[in-house]
């Protein structure tokens, strides 16, 4: 079968950079130092989509280990290497909750393999039997990565530094953004088994985030979901007998997946409220 990739983007900066929760920058920040934020967080978006680098994971000269400590140099020029080591850590975090769900799905899966500025990759030969199946994947990553995030409100409480909870809002918003339900998100993961259609209204979202942040890739990301969206669309209506299969799931795990995916929106809501630390002019 063709292998199928899943990808994870980090989080905007906006919310992920230590400044904004709050903590002081280590060192003035340059013209250019400001933009690999941006380009870092729409290249890492742009790597979830299907075929993006679908070949780096077989290089062997790679390894998971390797990849984390070039990932955190290459995030230390934006955030400092302990926020960026904080940061590559959250995603080992979700990644593995896609590779353990993967494997208990019976579906070899590859170790994570990080990228810098593109976020983190394991490799599949398929996402399961059937959209149930998808559905698990998908959420497996942000469920895992959530309670990776709320680990870091204990030491945050018992330290006082806001570190940690800048640390634990970045992950809370990584994950959150992970659940949008488009394609291939891990939200339009668990759409396949609870409401394609819903694929159009992530879609809808991401137009507007194309009009209220215009930016060429975003567009060009916006662009790819589309294509993706589309064509599971037109697959899943032409009707065929594998395609009815795949998408036939039972009413009780139609409701499972409902119960799961909204359950950690709201947890996920929750604990940003919780471990944002507002910004003062004092702190600028």
């Amino acid at each position: 079968m063709d292998q199928r990739v899943q990808w994870l983007p980090p989080a905007t900066p906006t919310p992920a950079a230590p400044e904004d929760v709050g903590l002081p920058p280590a060192e003035p920040r340059t013209g250019w130092r400001r933009l690999l934020g941006p380009l870092a967080v729409v290249g890492a978006i742009l790597a979830k989509f299907k075929g993006v680098l679908l070949l780096l994971p077989k290089l062997k000269v790679l390894t998971t280990s390797g990849s984390m400590l070039v990932s955190v140099a290459a995030y230390s020029l934006i955030w400092g290497w302990t926020f960026a080591a904080g940061f590559v850590l959250l995603l080992l975090v979700h990644e593995m909750g896609h590779v353990i769900q993967l494997r208990r799905e019976g579906i070899e899966a590859s170790a994570p393999m990080f990228i810098p500025f593109l976020g983190a990759v394991v490799a599949a030969k398929s996402l399961g039997d059937d959209a149930a199946a998808e559905a698990r994947v998908g959420l497996a990553g942000p469920v895992l990565g959530s309670l990776g995030a709320a680990l870091l409100i204990p030491v945050w409480l018992a330290t006082g530094n806001d570190f940690w909870a800048a640390l634990a809002f970045t992950g809370f918003f990584l994950n959150l953004f992970n659940l949008l339900p488009v394609v291939p998100l891990d939200g339009g993961r668990a759409m396949a088994a609870m409401a394609p259609w819903m694929w159009f209204v992530g879609l809808a979202a991401m137009a507007a985030l194309a009009i209220a942040f215009p930016n060429p890739i975003i567009l060009l990301i916006l662009l790819l979901a589309a294509f993706s969206t589309w064509q599971r669309w037109k697959a899943r209506r032409a009707g065929c007998e594998a395609s009815e299969t795949y998408y036939r799931i039972r009413p009780a795990h139609r409701a499972a997946v409902a119960v799961v995916y909204i359950g950690l929106i709201a947890l996920l809501v929750v604990g940003m409220d919780v471990t944002h630390v507002a910004r003062t002019l004092a702190d600028a």
